[in-house]
């Protein structure tokens, strides 16, 4: 019954919306958004929702612009936030298609691979190995967009961009510049997608909680600046999170990093809750 209620009241906040053919939702960060739920252990009940749905939801993630952005029932072994985000928007607006756009990499840091103002100083000094050294990823989500954008115009359609969600920041808790400066960077980074897209845009963060590493106060100093950034800018949310770790409210795997299958479904669904309050 409270599932039922809350896919209700998330249809009455946008049944009333001009309908554009295409809703689009952008997602990014690093590893927990390219998602550690493992595909094999979702109820049948969850898949047959996702299946019903899949015809009016698709998920983009290749840099490859002639690939085709793919029905959410085509996840493989692992899942992200994504799943639930899709299922609950396409279930609150069963007339509606949607289209999320996807870019994550696992270990990469707001510092260098996500910069606004990428260097490869930044890169090399924040990033592991060559291969996360010379991404650019702001710059590929960005090229990744206007590509599905272009493709909604050469098919007429019309469009509308609902918001980002990110999930991001463990990698910048290792290292005091990193995490000192993430405040400045998070900012710069929202102020570049919505350059792009929409001055106005919501920007929707998934607090990390991630256990000290090699930088003892860093996870608290990126947590925090989240918070600070969510506070002081009234199109940006967070959802947050408990640094208890038995970690009750999103579980993890069993190397305290990852959320699994049970975590990724509530990450998702807390993610559409806070995109929903931006759509009234």
């Amino acid at each position: 019954m409270k599932q039922l209620f809350f896919v209700f009241s998330l249809f009455l906040s946008v049944a009333f919306f001009a309908q554009e053919d295409v809703h689009i939702v952008l997602l990014a960060g690093q590893s927990n958004m390219v998602g550690r739920g493992v595909s094999s252990e979702l109820s049948i009940e969850v898949k047959e929702r996702i299946k019903k749905v899949s015809d009016r939801v698709r998920l983009g993630t290749s840099d490859n612009s002639n690939e085709k952005a793919k029905p959410l029932s085509s996840f493989t072994k692992q899942f992200g936030p994504e799943l639930m985000v899709g299922l609950l928007l396409a279930e609150a607006n069963p007339k509606q298609h949607y289209l999320l756009i996807k870019k994550a990499v696992g270990g990469t840091s707001l510092y260098g691979a996500w910069n606004t103002d990428w260097t490869q100083e930044k890169a090399v000094f924040a990033e592991r190995g060559e291969v996360r050294q010379k991404l650019k990823l702001f710059t590929l989500h960005l090229n990744n967009i206007k590509n599905e954008l272009q493709k909604l115009k050469k098919e007429d359609k019309t469009y509308r961009v609902l918001g980002l969600l990110w999930m991001q920041g463990e990698s910048d808790t290792n290292k005091e510049v990193t995490a000192t400066s993430y405040q400045n960077n998070l900012q710069k980074l929202i102020k570049g997608y919505r350059k792009e897209f929409d001055e106005k845009m919501p920007f929707i963060i998934g607090q990390i909680n991630v256990l000290p590493r090699k930088y003892k106060i860093g996870p608290s100093q990126v947590r925090n600046a989240m918070l600070t950034v969510a506070d002081i800018d009234d199109n940006v949310a967070i959802v947050k999170t408990s640094m208890d770790n038995k970690w009750l409210d999103y579980s993890k795997h069993k190397d305290n990093l990852h959320y699994n299958t049970e975590g990724q479904l509530k990450l998702g669904t807390a993610f559409a809750k806070m995109l929903f309050l931006f759509l009234n």
